[in-house]
């Protein structure tokens, strides 16, 4: 069951932002970043939460959103079974994942609300760096590659995780599916492509992206992260194709550092501090694999 607790005005929200934490100290940073939006009055703030009572809104650093919502959960891991209790509890046409680590810049909201008065399922903000290291950086192009510091805004086949804004309409016919897909977005885009919706990224929404920073904290969270994926991905293969994949798994990495250089040859990041985020890389991507 989940509970509604709600801030209201009169007029209806453009785009219903969605964002999960515990209390409310933790996406403190990220609302004032969401605060300072043009059109924030046409902005609904959905918070998913595991205890309304403990978690404290600010009311003050809320109170110029359209709405503003409180939906608790029984628990908020796994992350895709609250973010999909704030998509069916929005009220906008628009909806948008947030994160506590993780900044939207100028323009932000009103970039994606205009780029979704066209047909696209999927509107993708371009990524920027808010802790920039050699192994942040890494970390970013392996997380989010072609979306990384790039001005080339059209349709695409890839959009950033947790930083996509979707049509709600289109994410609730997957109707008792909705948790399944929003386990991992990049399979959620795959088949929405696959369905014949198209995906568009909108350099004029930028997020600011907190990325780890150490080499020792990241290389276990790209071994989970890469396990996690396999799993998702390969959860109704066939015995056979689990066998060929992981047998191929070593080649992965072959396979994925010419989309990492196309992606680093996209970007804004300069050529020259290319020799000092490779070796990290390298190393992230032979860990994932």
């Amino acid at each position: 069951m989940l509970d509604e607790r709600t801030m209201a005005r009169d007029e209806n929200p453009a785009m219903s932002i969605i964002i999960v934490a515990d209390e409310y100290e933790t996406i403190r940073q990220t609302i004032r970043h969401l605060k300072a939006q043009t059109g924030r009055e046409q902005l609904e703030l959905v918070i998913v939460t595991q205890s309304a009572d403990r978690f404290e809104l600010d009311r003050g650093e809320t109170s110029d959103f359209c709405h503003v919502r409180v939906v608790e959960v029984p628990a908020i891991l796994p992350l895709a079974l609250a973010t999909s209790a704030g998509v069916r509890q929005a009220r906008a046409h628009v909806v948008v994942l947030a994160e506590s680590h993780a900044f939207p810049g100028p323009g932000w909201a009103q970039a994606l609300i205009a780029a979704h008065r066209q047909p696209w399922a999927a509107v993708g903000a371009v990524m920027g760096n808010a802790n920039p290291g050699m192994i942040s950086w890494a970390n970013l192009f392996v997380d989010y590659g072609r979306c990384v510091e790039t001005s080339v805004a059209g349709i695409t086949t890839y959009l950033p995780g947790h930083h996509t804004a979707y049509k709600r309409d289109i994410l609730m016919q997957y109707d008792s599916q909705l948790e399944a897909v929003m386990d991992s977005e990049i399979l959620l885009h795959w088949d929405m492509q696959a369905k014949g919706h198209q995906l568009h990224l909108e350099p004029a929404a930028r997020v600011y992206h907190a990325n780890i920073s150490s080499l020792t904290a990241w290389l276990p969270e790209r071994f989970y992260t890469g396990r996690r994926f396999a799993a998702t991905r390969s959860q109704h293969w066939s015995v056979v194709k689990r066998l060929l994949y992981a047998g191929g798994s070593p080649l992965i990495p072959l396979v994925r550092v010419p989309r990492v250089l196309r992606d680093l040859g996209r970007s804004t990041f300069p050529r020259a501090r290319w020799p000092f985020i490779l070796p990290p890389l390298l190393i992230g991507l032979v860990v994932s694999a």
